[in-house]
């Protein structure tokens, strides 16, 4: 995921915002994802409008708003378990 010039936007904005701030100023800028792309507004409207402190706290909504778009292999794991009837690696302790 690239947050590209909106990731500048958010360190340039002036903290303490609100949601609905940032997504007056900055709503239309585009967030690159590895499967297509979304509007910032689109992101926030699914975290529940809050008040950002600083840049950091923009940007942590940012990564927890975005769709499964962001992930790479929707709904993969390399921790399932060996499905019964199945012999699989034997387990390792680290």
């Amino acid at each position: 995921m690239r947050l590209s010039d909106t990731g500048d936007k958010l360190d340039t904005h002036e903290y303490p915002a609100t949601r609905d701030e940032i997504i007056q100023a900055y709503g239309d800028s585009t967030i690159e994802l590895p499967n297509g792309t979304e509007t910032l507004k689109a992101v926030l409207e699914r975290i529940a409008d809050d008040v950002y402190e600083g840049p950091e706290d923009a940007r942590t909504a940012v990564f927890t708003g975005v769709g499964h778009e962001a992930v790479g292999r929707r709904f993969y794991s390399d921790r399932d378990p060996t499905m019964p009837g199945e012999s699989g690696p034997e387990p390792v302790s680290f």
